[in-house]
């Protein structure tokens, strides 16, 4: 199966009611903006969905509903990852028989000074031989504290089963070390919205950019920018979209990134708790930065 991992493709949010449970129809309402925003695909509950958060069974439920939404054309890619090789294994078969055409499997953190870089390759090519899709390597240093180091990506590329990796970084100096050693038929993605300009110029073959998912079509110029060529255009563009997508992702989380697609227009809704929404101080600064970010004429209030 060839997979397009080119470009834009969104980390979508799952948003929620009032009450917590999954909102299918505003997620399904998101997908049909964002497809027309030109995206060139989806991954769904990763760090950004709240995969954490929701139950098997929801799991299930929001990507056999997504999968229904997702035009056919556009990539689908779904996140995986539990803390065992085993777990991992059966959720990826969960995953795959509900539509999944690949899935982004996030490293096991819980026994960190267990998860050495031999016991990552270890666990991925136990999950890559057992797969029936495609499997992304997903690096979450912030999250995780775990790292997956570039000699242990060029090791997993060996498998025909795993095709690229989600660094999730800002580290571009070990981005283009990566680069170099996997060679270019292993898609390199970042997932970092600070410095996605410099990754493509790094040689990634696009962004898996949480803040697209407010701002699609900022993320959009700057991809274009630098497939043109266009080096001060991208660096300029890039300008607007750092201090926001340090804001919605880093500093205030996926609650952030939540109140930010409200204020553009999209559906948003609540976080599951613990997790907390923006207080005023902080919904004003978004507000701000969408506002520079020139994304939308207005942001809602």
């Amino acid at each position: 199966m060839s997979i397009n991992l080119n470009g834009l493709l969104l980390p979508i949010t799952t948003p929620f009611t009032t009450d917590e449970a999954v909102d299918l129809a505003g997620l399904t309402a998101n997908i049909k903006k964002w497809t027309e925003a030109g995206v060139n695909g989806f991954v769904l509950l990763g760090s950004t969905g709240e995969r954490v958060n929701l139950d098997e069974s929801e799991y299930v439920q929001v990507i056999e509903a997504l999968r229904a939404a997702v035009p056919q054309t556009l990539t689908f890619i779904v996140g995986a990852g539990q803390q065992s090789t085993r777990g991992t294994t059966k959720e990826i078969e969960r995953a795959a028989t509900a539509g999944a055409e690949a899935v982004l499997v996030i490293t096991p953190s819980f026994y960190k000074s267990a998860i050495t870089q031999d016991a990552l390759v270890k666990h991925y090519r136990a999950l890559a031989d057992a797969s029936p899709v495609p499997v992304i390597l997903y690096s979450m240093p912030d999250l995780t504290g775990i790292r997956i180091e570039p000699e242990t990506a060029a090791s997993l590329n060996e498998h025909p089963n795993i095709i690229g990796m989600k660094d999730s970084s800002n580290d571009i100096e070990k981005f283009g070390e990566t680069v170099n050693l996997v060679g270019q038929d292993f898609a390199m993605m970042i997932g970092n919205g600070t410095v996605f300009s410099e990754a493509l110029q790094s040689g990634a073959r696009g962004g898996i950019l949480a803040v697209g998912c407010a701002v699609p079509d900022l993320c959009l110029e700057i991809y274009r920018a630098v497939q043109s060529d266009d080096v001060a255009r991208a660096a300029a563009l890039q300008e607007k979209l750092t201090p926001l997508a340090r804001a919605v992702t880093k500093t205030y989380g996926v609650g952030g990134l939540k109140t930010a697609m409200e204020m553009a227009g999209y559906v948003g809704g609540t976080v599951r708790a613990p997790l907390r929404l923006p207080n005023d101080e902080a919904r004003a600064e978004i507000k701000s930065l969408l506002r520079e970010a020139n994304m939308v004429s207005e942001a809602r209030p």
